[in-house]
Parts: C-alpha cells; structure tokens; sequence
C-alpha cells in the first residue's frame, strides 16, 4: 500500500483538485493508497524547537494572510456567513471524494511507526516543499523509514532561493529520497545546486486528465447563460478588478467572480456581476470551464484553463521583487508550453490581450512531450510497487 502526504484538505480550490487529481491517478494505475492523517504533537522542547519558525518571513507572510482574513470576518459579519457557506461547500467534496484514509497519527513518533505500513511514500505539488514547513519534517517525508521508497510529484519549493540557513536540512532530506521530480524549472535547478542530482521538472498532476478525462472525473453542469469573464483572483490588487471590469464592459460580458478568497479584499466589494459562495471544487471548475474568458492570478487557474483551451491571461499576483514571490510557477508554465504572451502587462489593454489567438495546436504539441515525460517518470517511480 502506498501513503499520501499531500494535502488534500486545505480549502484551496486548485490544491483540492490537485490532490483529486493525484489519488485518481493511483487508482488508475490500480495502486492501493491510503491519504496519511497527521496530527501534531510536541513536547515542551518539541515546542521550544519550533520557535525560529517565527523567524520565517514566509511563514510570517502566511500568517498575515490568515490573520487578515480573520480581522476581516470580525469587521464584517457578512463575509464571515459567506465563506462559512464555501467552507461547507469544501467540506462536501473533500468527505465524498477523499475517502481512503489512514488512521489519525498523533505525534511524530507515532508518525514514524505509521509508516512502516507502506511500501512506498509519495508527496508532490503545491508548495508543500516551502521554507515555512521544513522544521515539521513532514511534507518532505523525513518521517518515513530509508528501507521505504519515497518518491515527489512535481514538488515545489515555492520560492527562488532557499534560506541559507536551512541549506543543509534541505539537502539532507533531498538526498533521502529516491524519486524527486519538480513543478518548476527553478526546483529543479535547486536540487542540481543542493544535491547534483538532474531531476525533472513534470507537469502538476491535474495535467493527468485532458478536458475530456475531468468532464468524466466532475460532470458539466451549466448554470450561467450568456457570455462572461471567470475572474479568479487570490491576491489583493485593485488595478487588477478595474482592468477586468473595463475588458468586461467593451467585450460586453458579465463578470463571476469569487470573492474574499484568502483575505478580505475591500475592492471585492463591488467587483463581478455574479459572485456566489457555495462554490465546491465541481462547481468551481464548471464556472471555469463555461466562461467565455478568464482572467485569474492563480497557478491552477491558469492551468485549467490551458486544459479546457480557453482564452485567458494570468496576472502576477506577487510583485516580482517580492521576497515572498511565488511567480515561478506560472513563468514555468508559460515558459515550457511557449505561453509567455498570457501574462498581464499593465500597459496593455486586456480587452485586445483577451481576444489575442491562442494556437492550442502548438501548445498540445508542447504538452504532450512533457506529458510523455511525465508519464516516464511515474511509470519508474511506482515500478514494482504492487
């Protein structure tokens, strides 16, 4: 059997159907699989040890975030009733579709024993890798035995440079592991730095399925009539509302958009025509797939809009002088499948950006050498796994 260490539970539609895409691709390859449960535990020392964490500026940034989000739903009792309406809408999904759990670990050493009852370990996608998270030792599987084989799925670090600080422990859990592939070219290049292994950068896992394979996996729904733009933003810049807002007005189309998705965004307040809440990871990527345009700032936004060949433009959500940039991601998307023209420019008008042709052809020429290779990589990680 093999464990999961993903994180199918964070209420992140694109993570969500990520981790959907993952354990589906198990099943297809008829491997038994198990999503590990952890619950951390520590000790008075455990818990002194984890203190230079708060010296993480990008857990610091994180932090933020979710406080701002919490401020937000004290000022505003509203928005606070309406992301519990998307919380339960996530909590629907992630009970139907992630059912094959592990027993709940409590503390690491209890973590550590779990583990033997694998054959193999696997974590991938998102983040997951983050300076943030590395003293929990547990996204990169420094939990599991060295006689069990441990293998990552497009694994990102989710930043261009790791700490100088945590070089070390990076490169000790980096040479644990007998399968690494990267999401991003610049992850790949930091294992070569760190290690001098050449790993691959694969596709993330929902390229696993073309349209038609996610119309078989979540069935359309059609619900809204008339042309729109899906505006899917996660981060907090108003220029981008007003650029949409003005493209929407010349195209002639509705917006939908979902608002107050990691903070409270006081420019949400009057931006979209539509704008429900209990939207589930389904009904999210239905919304996506029926729009006439998308314009978004998130990685699997963007993906799934390349996915279902739509015309669309991503917009950076971090500035790129940011020290907590997560940028690399979209550039290496748009990079490998030579969608380098989908990026926003301020001084461009996106009504023209919108309607500027897409030659999918050529991008499916891309996609299907990355696909291939991608494939490659998983048949030799999971070879022999029964």
């Amino acid at each position: 059997m093999i464990g999961v260490c993903i994180k199918y539970f964070h209420e992140n539609y694109g993570g969500m159907l990520q981790a959907y895409a993952t354990v589906t691709m198990l099943k297809k390859r008829g491997l038994n699989y198990e999503l590990i449960q952890y619950e951390k535990h520590y000790s008075i020392w455990g818990k002194v040890k984890q203190l230079p964490r708060l010296f993480n500026g990008i857990l610091l940034n994180d932090k933020k975030e979710a406080f701002l989000k919490k401020l937000g739903k004290k000022k505003h009792p509203e928005f606070a009733q309406n992301d519990a309406i998307r919380l339960a809408a996530f909590s629907r999904f992630k009970e139907e579709k992630f059912t094959n759990l592990s027993p709940v670990f409590v503390g690491f050493e209890a973590l550590r024993k779990g583990a033997k009852r694998y054959s193999a370990v696997i974590t991938g996608s998102d983040q997951l890798w983050s300076p943030a998270g590395l003293p929990t030792n547990y996204y990169n599987l420094m939990f599991v035995p060295q006689d069990i084989r441990k293998i990552s799925i497009a694994s990102s670090f989710g930043v261009k440079q790791i700490p100088w600080y945590q070089i070390s422990r990076t490169k000790d859990f980096l040479n644990r592991i007998e399968f690494i592939s990267m999401r991003e070219n610049r992850g790949s290049e930091i294992v070569k730095e760190l290690t001098g292994k050449d790993v691959p950068t694969i596709l993330d896992p929902v390229f696993l399925f073309d349209k038609k394979g996610w119309e078989e996996l979540i069935p359309i729904k059609k619900e809204i009539k008339g042309p729109y733009i899906f505006a899917y933003f996660l981060g907090n810049n108003p220029l981008h509302r007003e650029a949409v807002t003005q493209a929407a007005q010349e195209l002639g189309c509705k917006i939908v958009t979902l608002r107050h998705l990691d903070q409270y965004i006081e420019s949400d307040e009057k931006f979209g025509d539509i704008t429900p809440y209990d939207v589930d990871p389904a009904r999210f990527l239905n919304l996506l797939r029926e729009a006439t345009y998308i314009c978004t700032d998130s990685f699997h936004g963007s993906v799934f809009s390349i996915i279902h060949h739509k015309p669309f433009v991503t917009f950076n959500r971090y500035d790129e002088g940011s020290k907590h940039s997560k940028n690399s991601r979209i550039d290496t998307l748009c990079n490998n499948l030579g969608l380098q023209n989908r990026r926003f420019i301020s001084s461009n008008k996106l009504y023209d950006q919108l309607n500027q042709n897409i030659d999918y052809e050529e991008v499916d020429n891309k996609f299907s050498i990355l696909k291939k290779e991608t494939d490659t990589y998983l048949d030799k990680a999971f070879d022999g796994i029964k």
